[in-house]
């Protein structure tokens, strides 16, 4: 497989723009010099209005994971109480990092249907010190009511914890808003840079309820993380990626240029055409929802066909040059997932379209090709 005529249609990484990598190629710097304190600088100043928020923002060297971690651990510990939404595979994960930490209280769904605001209201009457939610659940296609959530944390006088990882940067995400104390996102998803690095935006609540943890993480210690960027030179408190840093203040450049409103337009665009794509092919999405909930705006996940297994569709995607996701888990072969993040555009999401209808065809789920790729189209031409 020819790595560089490769399509990347998944839920991250994501392609990469050639001036991101470029930017990567940069003479290695002193990470406490006044250059990389410049590099931090703009792209917190950047992310600020990524996230809509006047809170604190610091970057991890470490992936999204890294972000959820330093989330928990740094406002949790022992004795204290956790609600964990879980309607997905990263819910869960979210879920199992939070158990490491302090006592969980599980609000568990089955993935794919939508968080029940009441059985979480229920939860919080009895007492939590935070409530972790992801907000964008790639594994099962669905977006959360975060500020459905928000509102109850703030009654119950619970943190709200927020993974953004692929909706910040392609969908409209407003963490002051919302009340969102923590949010996360990924560089490798709408950010559209190289894995690797977390970011992480906390409020001052967040930091005063941090005052009570005796045990927090050390390398992803957010306390640690502000007393660095607060600094006169700001800087991270341990050694960062400094090439991933160079590829994140690129990237980022590219979205300021775009503009945030223009940016969340292509990105809802284009999933839609997804959607219409396979609905004219007779593919159910996989979601259930409800009416706080809505199907992801960066990602699309489908049922596998009855008589096509999801993995199939996967497989037979990659030979075409296309990698697409399948199922994740307990959903493997039932589902298969296609991703619109990052920079993303509309010959990708065509080109995706007509070759999964090639592989339907040939799979013989399809009688005839073009009505998918027909549809899609439609939905791009009238945006």
């Amino acid at each position: 497989m020819d790595l560089e005529d490769t399509l990347l249609m998944m839920p991250g990484p994501v392609p990469v723009a050639p001036r991101v990598l470029r930017a990567m190629s940069k003479p290695m710097i002193n990470h406490r010099s006044a250059e990389f304190a410049g590099i931090y600088t703009d792209c917190r100043e950047i992310l600020s209005g990524v996230f809509q928020t006047k809170n604190n923002i610091f970057l991890l060297s470490g992936s999204g994971t890294a972000g959820m971690e330093a989330a928990v651990g740094s406002v949790a510990g022992p004795g204290d109480k956790v609600v964990a939404i879980e309607n997905g595979k990263f819910g869960e994960r979210f879920k199992d990092i939070a158990a490491l930490y302090a006592e969980v209280v599980p609000v568990v769904f089955e993935w794919g249907l939508p968080v029940d605001l009441e059985l979480v209201k229920e939860k919080l009457e009895e007492g939590a010190k935070a409530v972790t939610l992801v907000h964008n659940e790639t594994s099962a296609g669905i977006l959360n009511p975060a500020a459905e959530i928000g509102k109850l944390a703030k009654k119950h006088d619970a943190l709200f914890i927020m993974d953004g990882v692929t909706s910040l940067g392609g969908d409209d995400v407003k963490v002051d808003e919302w009340g969102v104390d923590i949010a996360i996102v990924g560089s490798q998803k709408c950010l559209a840079a190289p894995p690797g690095l977390a970011v992480v935006s906390v409020s001052e609540k967040a930091f005063e309820f941090m005052n009570s943890v005796k045990k927090r993480p050390y390398y992803n210690d957010l306390k640690a993380y502000k007393k660095s960027g607060d600094k006169p030179r700001p800087e991270t408190p341990y050694t960062p990626a400094i090439p991933l840093f160079y590829a994140l203040q690129e990237a980022l450049h590219i979205v300021k240029e775009e503009g945030m409103e223009a940016r969340i337009k292509r990105h809802r665009v284009l999933t839609e055409a997804v959607r219409a794509a396979v609905a004219e092919m007779n593919i159910e999405m996989f979601p259930q929802l409800n009416e706080y909930s809505n199907y992801s705006n960066t990602i699309s996940a489908m049922k596998a066909p009855a008589s096509v297994n999801g993995e199939d569709i996967k497989n037979d995607m990659k030979k075409r040059g296309i990698i697409i996701a399948e199922g994740q888990e307990r959903l493997k072969g039932k589902i298969f997932r296609i991703g619109c993040m990052g920079n993303v555009n509309a010959r990708d999401v065509l080109s995706t379209i007509q070759q999964l209808e090639i592989v339907l065809n040939k799979r013989g789920y399809i009688d005839s090709v073009g009505a998918g790729t027909e549809a899609a189209t439609h939905v791009i031409d009238r945006s």
